[in-house]
């Protein structure tokens, strides 16, 4: 399995902190999740991010804007993807297959903390929700971020930020007098 490191402005250097010591393990993808683990690896913690072999995380792609290497060219690489997952080192898992399921429960097994943003759910039908999780770590501190929480009539809903914005009322604002709420 390959593994990449993402460190802050390219030093290879792990950040050292509070949190030195801590194990993070961290599944989730897109914004929210990035972002909290992020911050647990700058203040110290070390961060493993396991993403689809072949793909990555969905932001790796996302873009304009791109880094540009050395000489200015234009890479593949998203600022976006980037700017969310410094400090972190990242390893391609297929959890869909039991030889990955085996290998995540292997890392959930020496990590702290396990972090994931799937909706309600979505982890259990492989064995990597929070019950089964913790029959391989009975310490771990499970986190799970959704939208709506882990329960309540919207819990089985996504949690996108145009949603937030929809839910929240701030699209009503935005836009034409006449026209339709739009996005911020």
């Amino acid at each position: 399995m390959a593994e990449k490191k993402n460190t802050a402005a390219g030093t290879g250097t792990r950040a050292k902190g509070p949190l030195a010591g801590i194990r993070v393990l961290d599944m989730s993808r897109i914004l929210a999740g990035p972002i909290c683990a992020q911050m647990l690896g700058d203040f110290g913690a070390d961060v493993v991010k396991v993403e689809r072999p072949g793909a990555g995380d969905d932001t790796r792609k996302w873009g304009p804007p791109y880094v540009q290497d050395r000489q200015g060219n234009p890479t593949q690489e998203s600022a976006y993807f980037l700017s969310a997952n410094r400090n972190k080192r990242s390893v391609a898992i297929d959890m869909a297959t039991p030889e990955g399921t085996e290998r995540i429960r292997q890392l959930a097994r020496r990590a702290d903390i396990v972090l994931e943003n799937f909706k309600v759910g979505g982890l259990k039908k492989y064995g990597l929700d929070y019950e089964s999780l913790q029959a391989v770590n009975p310490a771990i501190v499970y986190c799970s971020i959704t939208g709506f929480g882990q329960t309540g009539p919207n819990a089985h809903l996504p949690g996108y930020d145009l949603m937030a914005q929809a839910f929240g009322g701030i699209m009503s604002l935005t836009g034409e007098p006449d026209g339709s709420p739009m996005k911020v």
